[in-house]
């Protein structure tokens, strides 16, 4: 299969529309072998996800070791993300933090302009390459910060953006952005500065459609593509019982079967759905699962093939699981055409 590309921004940069999620190479909740994270990530790009993301936050630097040793020497798309500075010393208990096997390090936010420079660097010596194509704000929001974001915000609309833009001004990067869980501090941006492409995780999915009203109208007029991630909102579209990175409440509980029923009525996978969904919209260039194992990239690769007709989309629409003004799929998103 070759995998369609799709051009993210205003950039001459583009991405295959099925991309690589680095995260669980990190141990994101439980440890990951490193010879099994190594092949998964080898056969990966062999595939054709050659976009890889990743982050400084990801095991605190266990991703991006694992990453940069992988894709060296190969045709690669990398991002990773800034806003987190690694210091030494373990946390006192990483495992609460979501990284039971991480590094013996403790992140620092950090979203001014000393911190953006220095977490570039950091970067790219911990992944041992001399490029970095995307640079993602991680995390940066009031569901991460509460009360504390006014001031990361501060420092980034004064500091931070401005870092981030001398770095793709110079050619250091090609393309800057947010990497984020909620759509409202991607709106908040758009009004400091001029960026390419937002890691939106788990807010457009075929559980939620809500920036379909506003983010994405907003992208799609100033330029700025949009990369999914976290389609499978933290495993409750793949079976799991987790949403959000914790346990799913009812209303999701409920949501998901609806959704279930209406795939058995199609014999469709709910998962491949999923997948597919979020590629229905032309702002969204790529759809970036998490992969821990050669199982699940075989899984993914097998929904990104699935045939999805037409009134499978008009049939969740007429039941009310799907927003209306969501555009759907035209056969296989993933296939170049």
């Amino acid at each position: 299969m070759k995998l369609a590309t799709r051009r993210l921004g205003k950039t001459e940069l583009t991405v295959p529309t099925l991309g690589f999620g680095g995260a669980p190479l990190g141990g994101l909740f439980d440890m990951v072998d490193g010879v099994e994270a190594a092949k998964t990530l080898s056969e990966a790009l062999t595939a054709g996800l050659n976009y890889v993301d990743t982050a400084p936050f990801y095991g605190f630097g266990r991703s991006e070791r694992r990453v940069g040793d992988i894709v060296r020497g190969q045709d690669y798309v990398l991002s990773t993300k800034v806003g987190r500075l690694l210091a030494p010393g373990a946390a006192p208990d990483p495992a609460a933090m979501g990284w039971p096997d991480a590094l013996p390090y403790h992140p620092i936010y950090d979203y001014s302009y000393d911190g953006i420079m220095r977490s570039f660097e950091d970067s790219l010596q911990r992944l041992g390459l001399d490029r970095i194509d995307i640079l993602y704000v991680h995390d940066i929001g009031t569901e991460t910060h509460g009360a504390e974001n006014a001031q990361h915000f501060k420092a980034l609309a004064q500091g931070g953006y401005r870092a981030l833009d001398e770095l793709r001004s110079a050619g250091h990067v090609k393309a800057i952005g947010l990497g984020v869980n909620e759509a409202e501090i991607c709106m908040d941006v758009l009004g400091i500065g001029d960026w390419d492409v937002f890691l939106l995780a788990g807010r457009y999915t075929l559980l939620e459609q809500d920036p379909v009203v506003d983010l994405l109208p907003a992208c799609k007029a100033r330029g700025v593509s949009i990369v999914v991630g976290g389609p499978f909102n933290s495993g409750i579209l793949v079976g799991g019982d987790t949403w959000n990175y914790g346990a799913a409440p009812d209303h999701i509980l409920t949501k998901v079967k609806k959704l279930s029923m209406a795939c058995r009525e199609f014999s469709i996978s709910l998962p491949a759905a999923a997948l597919q969904f979020p590629l229905g919209h032309d702002t969204v260039a790529s759809v970036i699962p998490g992969l821990r194992n050669r199982q699940e990239l075989s899984d993914t690769l097998q929904w990104s093939t699935a045939v999805i007709p037409s009134e499978f989309w008009m049939c969740l629409k007429e039941k009310g699981l799907l927003h209306p003004n969501a555009p759907t799929p035209d056969g296989s998103p993933f296939t170049r055409q």
